[in-house]
C-alpha cells in the first residue's frame, strides 16, 4: 500500500493460528501514545480484540509511555477501542460467537498519518497442523 510504514507485526499469528479474515481498523489513541508508536514502541505479543456491545477493543497492546511526555501517564496495557463501521463489527461479533474463532491483531502501522491495526478472525492451529507446517517448510528448503 501507499503511505504504509510499518510498526510492529505479531509474527507468531500466522504460526499459531489459521488465518479466516482480515480487516482493516483504526486506532482511539492518547497524543503520548502516537508518539512512542512513532518512535516503534509497542508489543503485540499477548494482544487480542473483543467486542462489548456494539464496540470492539484490543486487550493487552503494550505501549510504553513517551519519555519526553510530560502530561500524566495512560495504562500502558489499558483497552483501546478499534474504529470500524457498524456492518464490520456485527459480522466479526456473529464470527467470534463460533466455537474456536478469535479475533488476533497482525500488524500495526501508519497510514496517511492514521495509526491503523490490521486484526484477523483466525481459529487456534493444533500442534500437528504446526508440525506439518514444519515438514513442508524442510522438504521445500530440502528441494532447493
Amino acid at each position: 500500500m501507499e503511505h504504509e510504514k510499518i510498526i510492529a507485526t505479531n509474527r507468531r499469528a500466522r504460526y499459531d493460528y489459521e488465518i479466516i479474515d482480515t480487516y482493516e481498523a483504526g486506532l482511539v489513541l492518547a497524543g503520548a501514545e502516537v508518539k512512542s508508536l512513532r518512535s516503534g514502541k509497542v508489543s503485540l505479543g499477548d494482544a487480542y480484540a473483543a467486542s462489548q456491545g456494539r464496540e470492539l477493543f484490543l486487550y493487552n497492546l503494550h505501549i510504553p509511555p513517551y519519555e519526553k511526555n510530560t502530561t500524566a501517564v495512560m495504562g500502558t496495557r489499558r483497552p483501546r477501542k478499534l474504529l470500524l463501521n457498524r456492518g464490520e463489527i456485527a459480522r466479526i461479533a456473529r464470527a467470534v460467537e463460533q466455537k474456536g474463532v478469535t479475533l488476533i491483531p497482525i500488524k500495526i502501522y501508519f497510514h496517511r498519518g492514521y495509526a491503523k491495526v490490521e486484526i484477523a478472525l483466525a481459529r487456534g492451529k493444533k500442534k500437528y497442523d504446526k508440525r506439518e507446517k514444519i515438514k513442508e517448510k524442510d522438504e521445500g528448503r530440502l528441494a532447493d
